[in-house]
């Protein structure tokens, strides 16, 4: 990104309300200025260009740093689950270290989420389960009740999912490891790899 240091931009980038006086000022000065008036168009517009131009790229390495982060966070996922995969084939559920205290294996698990279809809306409705549109909340709630699910089972659906969660490392850190020494033991083990 080519950016002119024009001292209005400069200006421009850190105006707020408490300077805007000066600014004011500032723009006044350009104007009553002894430059023809097209070079002073042309240095209050590219001003603005410039700024614009900052934006668009701010915005770009914005979106690039965005998909760089959640393409690091799914790679972490999946190594996490691979470190575990192989930590559990050798029947290894934590490690102890020096720099980190351990890493220890989370087990595998089974999440359950319910889902909610509304088969009668209408008599739903009419028994006040109803906050503008059906008060789903309270229909889930009534479900747990032997009284609710008598007043609603009829008119709702409960379809039940399971989502499998792949067991995973977690490293546990010592709350007072120093940075340089863990870049030290690092390039101990890179080096000696």
């Amino acid at each position: 990104m080519k950016t002119e240091s024009y001292r209005l931009v400069k200006e421009m980038e850190h105006i707020n309300p408490t300077n805007l006086d000066w600014f004011k000022h500032h723009i006044r000065g350009i104007l009553e200025s002894k430059k023809p008036f097209h070079v002073k168009c042309d240095y209050i517009g590219l001003s603005f260009q410039e700024i614009d131009e900052k934006i668009d790229y701010l915005a770009s390495e914005i979106k690039e740093i965005q998909s760089m982060k959640k393409s690091l966070e799914s790679a972490k996922s999946i190594a996490l689950e691979a470190v575990a995969s192989v930590l559990g084939e050798y029947g290894v559920d934590r490690i102890d270290g020096t720099m980190i205290s351990s890493i220890t294996i989370t087990p595998s698990k089974t999440k359950i989420k319910n889902t909610l279809t509304i088969l009668d809306a209408n008599a739903l409705i009419s028994l006040g389960y109803v906050n503008v549109t059906i008060d789903e909340k309270s229909i889930m709630e009534a479900m747990c009740t032997i009284e609710g699910m008598e007043e609603v089972d009829q008119y709702v659906e409960i379809i039940s999912t399971e989502e499998h969660i792949p067991s995973r490392i977690k490293v546990n850190t010592k709350r007072s490891s120093a940075n340089n020494q863990a870049t030290e033991l690092l390039k101990y083990t890179e080096d000696a790899a």
